[in-house]
């Protein structure tokens, strides 16, 4: 089938990061665009995220490099240390070495900052935005899809039927495109849950290092911190093994339960003094728990006819390798050089599926490895300090993945 005139239309399921990304490339391929959100208000759950050079480069290739290093931190270092006993295990240099090794800073920022400034750069193209929006039935052939949606009013629901050339499920790791597409089953509980809290600067703990990323390893658990907004915010993450009982009033499917910091540092209450008091000096905690799915196998996995999926829509991943919102941008950057290489739609996608799902894959299985080590115990635990102790920078440094990302 011969290549189709521009413009046609993509429809975008999710106005998150993952589906503003998606709908600038494809605005800028020529396209036209129309993006649907469930929430009543396009913003970002979540608190911190890091974001490496492969990201960032993303993000400079889009003109946005000088917007995300205005609202980002950028840590000089980021260490490791031992969450029983505080030492010191390992060091990175970041900053300027960072930025000469890959040519990109390694950046820390508020989830609702990258949110923000894909938002403006979105809004400013013209896309059409529509809230409330919640797909239900999807159908069509290889090359027309077809969009039952509920749209919510102030005062009703009424029906909404949304046609386009292509649809791009964005919509998470809760996804209904991916349900429709590949009808596979819902994500998994890994057994662990995720604590998360924000602090003002002057009320972190003096023995707290501001400036870098600080990662502590113990026993079936682990925390990240580190500076966000310039420094004028920092972020705490605490990762736990805990178990989920069918009694227990837990939404599997929620970012934003409340939690109380009293019951985390009594859990922890055997880890290091540093550790305790910065999870104390945080006045409100929220919790989630934790999902994903195994690394992908194919191609097939990302892409059917003109319907294609983007970022924990496609690969939901472990958080041990800070990775989750860095391959939703390189899934956003490959699918536009892909539709800027061909207007047949399902070709172009056919060709950013190829493009994606091995690297996908491999940072997928790469955070899950991650996890294992991150909360050993016993031997293992053992290995792990004496190799990074041994080892430091060379064995933090994770060239493979900083270098790649970048579609052709």
């Amino acid at each position: 089938m011969s290549d189709r005139a521009l413009p046609t239309q993509i429809l975008i399921a999710g106005g998150g990061i993952g589906g503003l990304a998606a709908a600038l490339v494809c605005h800028r391929a020529g396209h036209r665009v129309q993006v649907l959100e469930q929430a009543s208000a396009f913003s970002e759950m979540g608190a911190g995220l890091q974001l490496g050079p492969n990201a960032v480069r993303v993000l400079e290739l889009w003109g946005l490099g000088d917007a995300v290093r205005a609202v980002a931190a950028r840590p000089q270092h980021l260490q490791v240390r031992d969450a029983g006993d505080g030492r010191l295990l390992g060091a990175m240099r970041l900053g300027a070495a960072f930025r000469a090794r890959y040519g990109a800073d390694y950046l820390t920022l508020h989830r609702a900052d990258l949110h923000q400034l894909l938002y403006t750069a979105v809004q400013a193209s013209g896309v059409d935005l529509q809230l409330k929006t919640i797909i239900k039935i999807i159908a069509g052939n290889p090359y027309k899809v077809r969009a039952i949606c509920d749209k919510y009013t102030d005062v009703s629901v009424e029906s909404a039927v949304h046609y386009a050339d292509a649809l791009i499920g964005c919509d998470g790791l809760w996804s209904q495109v991916r349900a429709h597409l590949l009808q596979d089953d819902r994500p998994r509980p890994t057994g662990y849950c995720a604590y998360r809290a924000m602090l003002a600067a002057a009320d972190v703990p003096p023995d707290t290092a501001q400036d870098q990323v600080t990662v502590w390893l113990g026993s079936h658990m682990h925390a990240v911190a580190y500076p966000v907004r310039g420094g004028a915010l920092f972020n705490v993450v605490v990762i736990v093994r805990e178990g989920i009982n069918a009694g227990d009033k837990v939404d599997m499917e929620s970012w934003g339960q409340q939690a109380h910091g009293e019951t985390l540092t009594e859990r922890l209450s055997h880890m290091h003094s540093q550790l305790l008091n910065l999870i104390s000096a945080a006045p409100d905690w929220t919790h989630w728990v934790l999902h994903d799915r195994d690394p992908m196998q194919g191609p097939h996995q990302m892409v059917k006819g003109c319907i294609a999926l983007l970022g924990d829509a496609a690969h939901p991943m472990r958080p041990y390798l800070a990775q989750g919102a860095a391959m939703a941008l390189e899934d956003a950057q490959a699918l536009g050089a892909a539709l800027a290489r061909s207007h047949h739609l399902p070709t172009a996608l056919q060709a950013y599926a190829a493009a994606r799902w091995k690297r996908n894959a491999r940072v997928q299985a790469q955070s899950r490895r991650n996890g294992h080590i991150f909360h050993a115990v016993g031997p293992l635990r053992v290995a792990r300090n004496l190799a990074m102790t041994a080892m430091g920078e060379r064995l933090l440094d994770t060239r493979w993945l900083y270098e790649g990302g970048l579609a052709p």
